[in-house]
């Protein structure tokens, strides 16, 4: 009876050892896509009142949760009943990255506010700011969740190849797919709560000394490092999209030449560029045609 009980606490001790290995490597291959995710998310829960920071970015982190409760048992499936459809429903995520991508540069550029006819904060209705709100949520949400889709098939094709058993496999991808929720989402709690840390550290030092002076550049920098994730963020849906094209279409990925990571990330940022451009043109003439 005993050494039943042991052979099981060494076969869970092996267990968890094959997957803290496996963990790693998948961590290390998502690692690139884990990047772009935090700068897109971190990206989509900035530019609220600071009142509603934290609880924006909970109700985002929830949805990731979701997602990924939604996405494991259903890559598992489509993976078992039939793999290639993974790859489909890459793509068409990537084609909506690629639209999201071009439709924040085009807006940017051609649907700035005139001078002299901005709207005043205070005469915007509070029905219409939790409209925008929930709005703003439910589109991190959802770009969340292709994201998530990709990390969640680069961890399952890591242990794929190392040839482990279907209950390895379950726990170490719904193991990165939680990791990275968390640690994608705690960042960017970080990032947006940079303001009261520094306004703490100014009052517990009395305006004093070095720690007053990290205290005033935390303040300081907080602005410039939302409108840059703003860039970077937009930068990083249309690249992903690209590497999505580049990786999941057979044919792109055999006529790409061998260049340089810089070079690649370039051609991947062109052609999603390209992609987002063709549905924007697309959306945007049937979008007249339904008008006329």
């Amino acid at each position: 009876m005993a050494s039943g009980f042991f052979a099981i606490l060494d076969d869970i001790a092996a267990l968890m050892d094959d997957v803290a290995v496996t963990a790693k490597l998948a961590t290390k291959k998502t690692a690139g896509i884990l990047g772009d995710d935090l700068a897109v998310n971190a990206e989509k829960a900035t530019g609220f009142l600071a009142s509603r920071e934290l609880p924006v970015l909970w109700a985002i982190t929830k949805g990731s949760f979701i997602n990924k409760l939604i996405i494991l048992p259903v890559v598992f499936l489509l993976n078992w009943l039939y793999p290639p459809a993974i790859n489909y429903v890459l793509i068409v995520g990537g084609l909506y990255l690629a639209y999201e991508g071009v439709e924040k540069i085009i807006e940017f550029l051609f649907h700035k506010k005139k001078e002299g006819h901005e709207v005043v904060e205070e005469t915007i209705s509070e029905a219409d700011k939790e409209t925008a709100e929930k709005t703003k949520v439910k589109s991190a949400i959802t770009t969340d969740f292709i994201l998530s889709v990709e990390i969640v098939i680069i961890a399952l094709g890591t242990v794929l190849e190392q040839k482990h058993p279907l209950t390895t496999q379950i726990i170490t991808v719904s193991l990165v797919a939680f990791l990275a929720t968390v640690g994608v989402y705690g960042i960017v709690a970080l990032i947006v709560r940079m303001d009261d840390a520094g306004f703490k550290l100014i009052k517990k030092t009395n305006d004093k000394g070095f720690a007053a002076k990290i205290g005033h550049f935390l303040i300081a920098a907080l602005p410039y490092i939302i409108k840059s994730l703003g860039v970077i963020g937009t930068v990083a849906l249309i690249l992903v999209a690209g590497e999505i094209f580049a990786h999941r279409i057979e044919y792109m990925h055999h006529i790409l030449p061998d260049l340089s990571e810089i070079l690649r990330k370039a051609i991947f940022g062109l052609a999603g560029g390209i992609v987002g451009l063709i549905i924007f043109g697309g959306i945007f003439k049937l979008y007249r045609l339904i008008k006329k």
